[in-house]
């Protein structure tokens, strides 16, 4: 008997996370329009929005690759970008998949979007976030203040994701988990001269 009340329970439980999580997110958009509660900082939001955006990482770390005169600086550089081109791949898949709406309080004028950006699961920047947070701290040599910044950039793009009502809380918790994970992928598949002779020839 236990058991066959157990799928109504888990039902209700799931329900109700649901419903917790609207009430969350809604409450913490107050960056969500001109005049929400802080619609004031929503510039500053908007700015911090597109500090995670795939199109200036992406293009940064491609000049950055050209323009390199170093082995190594060109090694890491690569795999940044392989980095970044298997989120975008990984966050598109999963929203495709799961096709979670945005908000209702979202306002659409967000920077650059695509197709699949009209869903809300997972959070695209809050993935690369925690992707590139942990990259940098382990493949540059930074100060420890410079190490702490990384951090909190990566968790205020997440917060801020939330503030502008772009998504929802379990959209960027799932993101930065599962941009945390995404980086041991890249570990295990880091690309070198050994393991991809033909594609360090082209650079």
């Amino acid at each position: 008997d236990c058991m066959k009340l157990n799928p109504s329970f888990l039902g209700i439980a799931l329900s109700s996370l649901l419903a917790i999580d609207l009430w969350a997110s809604k409450r913490l958009g107050v960056c969500a329009g001109e005049g929400s509660a802080w619609g004031s900082a929503r510039p500053l939001m908007k700015v911090i929005e597109v500090s995670g955006h795939g199109i200036p990482w992406l293009l940064g770390t491609f000049y950055g690759l050209c323009q390199s005169d170093s082995s190594a600086a060109r090694e890491v550089l690569l795999n940044l970008l392989f980095a970044l081109l298997l989120d975008l791949v990984l966050v598109a898949v999963v929203k495709g998949l799961v096709k979670r709406r945005r908000p209702t309080h979202n306002k659409m004028d967000m920077f650059v979007t695509i197709s699949v950006d009209k869903y809300s699961f997972p959070s695209g920047h809050a993935t690369r976030a925690a992707l590139v947070c942990r990259f940098v701290l382990h493949h540059l040599v930074l100060a420890v203040p410079l190490r702490v910044l990384v951090v909190l950039w990566a968790l205020i793009v997440g917060v801020s994701r939330v503030m502008l009502g772009r998504h929802n809380v379990t959209d960027v918790l799932f993101g930065l988990l599962l941009g945390y994970a995404l980086y041991s992928v890249v570990e295990y598949c880091w690309l070198s001269p050994l393991s991809a002779p033909a594609l360090f020839a082209l650079w």
